[in-house]
């Protein structure tokens, strides 16, 4: 029952640290990056829905992203969706495709993505400490009902400390590379 407790709660963590992954690459760099339009969402046939699912993405030049429509009746909305998105980006439609082309990053707007990272990785850390704090409730459950002993309580309870340590560390070297990422000219 223990080892299916820190099996559980490791798995969780795990999944925190990729969601902080994610978050961390949808902030924009200096260079294009599909990845940067994870989280926009399009209105197609009346329901929102990923942009990911609706196109491909090259990346021609460095800060020139190309957006190829699946239906290139989507192109306006697609469009749309991208000039209303948080991004940063004016898109441009030729009627086939939509050319994005990033503005180059100031250094004050490369702060500003520095303080939005250290937010995602703080929420990251918070989020491990949570999933920490279910799963020692759970072993004081376990060790309160007798169904473990006082030992092996306190053993679990030190592995589980190691895992969040382990993975509040991974967090913070995932924020440490994006911030030299991001500051990077």
């Amino acid at each position: 029952m223990i080892e299916e407790t820190l099996l559980e709660a490791e798995e969780k963590m795990d999944k925190a640290i990729e969601v902080a992954k994610e978050d961390f690459a949808a902030v924009r760099t200096g260079r294009a990056n599909p990845s940067i339009f994870a989280k926009v969402l399009v209105e197609y046939y009346g329901a929102p829905t990923p942009l990911q699912q609706l196109a491909s993405f090259a990346v021609p030049e460095a800060r020139t992203l190309l957006i190829t429509p699946f239906d290139r009746t989507a192109l306006h909305e697609i469009e749309r969706a991208l000039s209303s998105s948080d991004v940063g980006a004016n898109p441009s439609n030729d009627g086939n495709v939509i050319r994005v082309v990033m503005p180059e990053l100031t250094q004050e707007r490369r702060k500003e993505y520095v303080k939005i990272v250290r937010t995602k990785g703080e929420e990251a850390k918070v989020s491990v400490r949570n999933i920490r704090r279910r799963a020692k409730e759970q072993l004081d459950k376990l060790v309160k009902d007798g169904d473990a002993g006082e030992d092996e309580g306190a053993r679990a309870e030190k592995e589980l400390d190691a895992l969040t340590k382990a993975h509040t560390d991974n967090v913070d070297e995932l924020l440490k590379r994006k911030e030299v990422e991001l500051l990077e000219v």
